[in-house]
């Protein structure tokens, strides 16, 4: 929830042309114009079941490929620098996006961490990092 409100207020809080009818989004919550946005935007499905997980955890991987589906030029062939991210995830474009335009440096030791649990502070520095690039 909170990962997808950072983004919705970072694209200036436009409102979604209908609410996301995930069961366990209540329409009343700060984030329901943000989960409807993300999703009529592409930014995200949901998590199944017609669940969004609002309090579920997020990855770095979700962290950093979320903010990169909202800038379409992230786009690049290649592998990211890590030697933790298989050119065949999900993120690994976004990954590659985010190392070439300075959004991370990852963890160290050429690792990205995909599955860590990223943090407010991490999120927050994705979102800045990658709006100032654009």
């Amino acid at each position: 929830a909170q990962i997808v409100t950072f983004l919705w207020r970072a694209a200036g809080s436009p409102g979604p042309k209908t609410m996301s009818g995930f069961s366990d989004v209540p329409a009343d919550s700060y984030y329901a114009k943000a989960v409807a946005w993300a999703v009529e935007n592409g930014i995200t499905g949901g998590t199944g079941d017609g669940k969004f997980s609002p309090d579920a955890t997020c990855t770095r991987a979700q962290g950093c490929d979320l903010p990169s589906i909202a800038h379409p030029v992230r786009l690049l062939h290649g592998n990211a620098a890590f030697t933790d991210v298989p050119d065949t995830a999900y993120y690994a474009a976004a990954v590659k996006w985010a190392e070439k335009n300075g959004i991370t440096g990852g963890i160290g030791g050429g690792l990205f961490g995909s599955d860590n649990n990223c943090t407010r502070a991490q999120i927050v520095t994705f979102l800045y990092r990658s709006y100032q690039s654009k």
